[in-house]
C-alpha cells in the first residue's frame, strides 16, 4: 500500500530557469542508470524476495526512498522549463520556438509532449525502459548489480553538479550525491553480509555444483590481448575472492591447440555448392505433394 504526502524529501528549487540543462538533467531521471531505474529495480527485488527480514525491508525501504528521488528531480525539471527561454539563439530563431528548442539545446519534447515538465526519458529523448531493470531472485547478484548502479548514477550526478553554476541546482545535487554515497557503501555491506552469513555466496549461483565445471579453467586469466601487463593483477595470481582456488595466468592458444570450427550440420545447395544432398525446403515440398496424391 502506498500513500503520498506532498512534501519533499530535500529542497527542490533552482535560482532561474534554464531549459537547456532540464535536458540534462533528464539522464538521471530517465536514463538507464536514473533514479526512475533504481526505484523500480529494488521495488522488483523487494517484491520478488520469498523470504521476510531485514534484506527485503532494506530494499522497501531503499526502493520508497529512490521514488522520492524521482520526485524531486521531476520537480526540479519542472520549475527549470518554467518561463524558461526557448533556446540560447538570437531574437530571430527565438521567433521559431522548434527551431530554437532544437538549436538551442532544449528538448522539444519538454516543449511540445510534456508541456514544460519532466519525462519519463534520458537526456536524449529515449524513453525510459522496463530492460533496464535488474531483478534476478538471487539477493547477492542483486545488491552487487546495486552497488554498481548507484556508482554510475553518483557519476553522472558529480558530472552533472559541474554543468551548472545554478545553486538552487547544485544544493539538490549535492543531497543526492550523499545519499548515493551512502547507498554505495550500503550494498557493498549487504552483499558481504550476505556472505558472512552463508546466505550465499561466490561464485553465484553458489548452489550449482563446481565439479560440472570444467575446473581447469575456473580460475585461469586467459590473455586474449597482446597486452602482457594484465598478468601484473592479483587476478592472475594469487587466492580467490571466493576462497575455492588459486588464481593462475595462462597465454591464449597458440593457433595447433585451438578448435576448428565444424562444417555445417545441413548444407543447402544454393549456399554451399553442394549437389549431394537435396535443398530441405525443395524434399520438404516434395513430401507433402506426394502425399497429397495418394489421398
Amino acid at each position: 500500500m502506498y500513500f503520498h504526502k506532498q512534501e519533499l524529501q530535500h529542497k527542490s528549487t533552482p535560482d532561474k530557469p534554464d531549459a537547456v540543462y532540464a535536458r540534462k538533467l533528464q539522464e538521471v531521471l530517465g536514463g538507464q542508470y536514473g533514479e526512475i531505474t533504481v526505484a523500480l529495480q529494488y521495488g522488483f527485488q523487494a517484491w520478488n524476495a520469498h523470504i521476510p527480514g531485514k534484506y527485503r525491508d532494506l530494499l522497501f525501504g531503499i526502493g520508497a526512498e529512490e521514488m522520492g528521488h524521482v520526485e524531486m528531480l521531476a520537480v526540479m525539471i519542472a520549475q527549470l522549463l518554467e518561463k524558461a527561454p526557448l533556446g540560447i539563439t538570437g531574437d530571430a530563431v527565438q521567433d521559431d520556438p522548434a527551431v530554437a528548442a532544437v538549436v538551442g539545446g532544449m528538448d522539444v519534447q519538454h516543449a511540445i509532449v510534456a508541456g514544460a515538465g519532466a519525462r519519463a526519458a534520458d537526456s536524449n529523448g529515449n524513453p525510459w525502459q522496463g530492460s533496464y531493470l535488474t531483478a534476478s531472485g538471487n539477493m547477492l547478484a542483486d545488491f552487487t548489480a546495486n552497488a554498481n548502479a548507484e556508482m554510475q548514477g553518483r557519476l553522472q550526478v558529480a558530472r552533472l553538479y559541474h554543468m551548472t553554476d545554478d545553486h538552487g541546482v547544485r544544493d539538490l545535487l549535492s543531497f543526492l550525491l550523499a545519499r548515493d554515497t551512502m547507498h554505495q557503501n550500503q550494498w557493498i555491506t549487504a552483499a558481504i553480509e550476505l556472505r558472512a552469513e552463508g546466505a550465499e555466496d561466490l561464485p553465484v549461483p553458489s548452489n550449482f555444483p563446481q565439479s560440472k565445471e570444467d575446473t581447469s579453467v575456473s580460475y585461469q586469466y586467459i590473455n586474449f590481448s597482446d597486452g602482457a601487463a594484465a598478468a601484473e593483477g592479483s587476478w592472475a595470481s594469487g587466492p580467490t575472492p571466493d576462497g575455492h582456488g588459486e588464481f593462475s595466468y595462462a597465454d591464449a592458444p597458440g593457433a595447433a591447440e585451438v578448435v576448428p570450427m565444424p562444417p555445417p550440420t545441413h548444407p543447402d545447395s544454393r549456399f554451399y555448392g553442394t549437389t549431394e544432398l537435396p535443398n530441405t525446403m525443395e524434399k520438404a515440398a516434395g513430401t507433402i505433394q506426394d502425399k497429397l496424391k495418394k489421398e
